[in-house]
């Protein structure tokens, strides 16, 4: 069985984790979360990074950051994993979803606006796919209506929009190191902060409450309750696992990408055909290779090529169900605007193998079972689809 994804380890995981072990400091903000921190903010230009315990916990801390209070409204798409909105949901937001763009699943900029009300906070671009959003727009709204905002870039590390990195670009951006990211970390992620008067509260909110780094820092003479906060902080054997990763950060990102392009250079018959739709990269942005999908032509045939496919070895998975027609999301959210994309689009969408490690032997193996798949539906384009 080809599986859909094997979190990635370089080999000095171990090694590191170890190493943790003999300078009795596995907790939080040891040396290797220290270490983790400063290489994202030099990689991506950051004006301070703090790795926590999930991307979930880095979007509870912008929303915080963020004053969210009872009966704020924040706009996302509702094509997105739960965290995007549970983390505003907690503080009492309303989560006002708006439709897709087709091409890139992103949150389709030019129908923001028209969601914004006097309630309205708090716009939360999420980067599909690793694939920026149309931030250009996004933030010239925001600036209008003096909203804030919050970039999930869970899938977007090392991912860039006109050569900035993804997670720098509004207020807060958010980072996921779980095992089914590009780096990972088991469960893990970072929160990106633009502007330094955030920095100091982001810090107490993630101690608990507590002006603990301002102690270590010998700022303070003794540390104290503060604020409202949680234990956000991971623990630094995590970190450990993680910095054998960001060590090898460009190595594993080329790996991927040469996985990526091979899908799709194997992949073009298919759409030429238009048996399937393919990926959309515009130019403005660079993508890394989070994710490689495909459109089919609806929700029947998915099933029916999910199936074949698992019949044959391969482990193919679709994505999120749109959080508006959860029924959760349809009881602390509302989707403004027609459903045109969201639904349909994700009904269409099934995402291959792709991971650190996968064999180029394996990639064509899958490219080659679907064009089989494909053959088997559409007996006289055999030749075509086999050149």
């Amino acid at each position: 069985m080809i599986k859909f994804n094997i979190p990635p380890f370089t080999g000095k995981e171990l090694e590191y984790i170890e190493e943790t072990i003999k300078n009795n400091k596995i907790c939080g903000d040891g040396i290797f979360t220290k270490k983790c921190n400063k290489w994202l903010e030099d990689k991506f230009n950051a004006h301070k990074a703090l790795l926590t315990t999930s991307c979930t916990h880095a979007l509870e801390m912008a929303a915080i950051l963020s004053d969210i209070k009872e009966g704020d409204e924040v706009i996302m798409p509702s094509y997105t994993f739960v965290s995007t909105a549970d983390a505003f949901v907690g503080r009492g937001a309303k989560i006002i979803f708006v439709d897709i763009r087709p091409d890139t699943m992103n949150i389709d900029e030019n129908l923001i606006e028209a969601a914004i009300t006097d309630k309205t906070k708090v716009i939360v671009p999420v980067h599909y796919a690793g694939v920026a959003c149309e931030m250009d727009k996004i933030n010239e709204i925001a600036k209008k209506y003096n909203l804030i905002v919050v970039e999930d870039a869970a899938q977007g590390v090392m991912s860039e929009y006109k050569g900035k990195a993804l997670g720098t670009l509004g207020e807060f951006g958010c980072y996921s190191f779980h095992e089914t990211k590009n780096y990972s970390m088991g469960e893990g992620g970072a929160l990106l902060i633009k502007d330094e008067k955030y920095v100091e509260r982001a810090e107490i909110i993630r101690e608990k409450g507590t002006n603990r780094s301002r102690f270590f820092r010998g700022q303070v003479d003794k540390y104290t309750w503060v604020d409202f906060g949680s234990s956000y902080l991971p623990s630094d054997m995590n970190a450990a696992y993680l910095w054998a990763q960001l060590e090898l950060a460009d190595k594993i990102n080329d790996d991927r990408l040469n996985c990526w392009n091979k899908y799709y250079e194997g992949l073009q018959i298919l759409r030429d055909k238009g048996f399937i739709e393919l990926p959309y990269v515009p130019d403005e942005c660079k993508h890394n290779a989070h994710m490689f999908y495909i459109k089919t032509k609806d929700l029947q045939e998915r099933t029916e090529l999910i199936a074949y496919l698992k019949e044959n070895g391969i482990n193919a998975v679709f994505h999120y169900i749109p959080l508006h027609s959860a029924p959760f999301g349809e009881k602390v959210g509302k989707f403004v605007g027609e459903d045109r994309y969201t639904t349909k689009e994700s009904e269409r969408l099934l995402r291959l193998p792709l991971y650190y490690g996968l064999s180029q032997d394996n990639v064509q193996f899958i490219i080659d079972k679907l064009k089989e798949f494909y053959i088997s539906q559409n007996v006289t384009n055999l030749v075509a689809i086999t050149k």
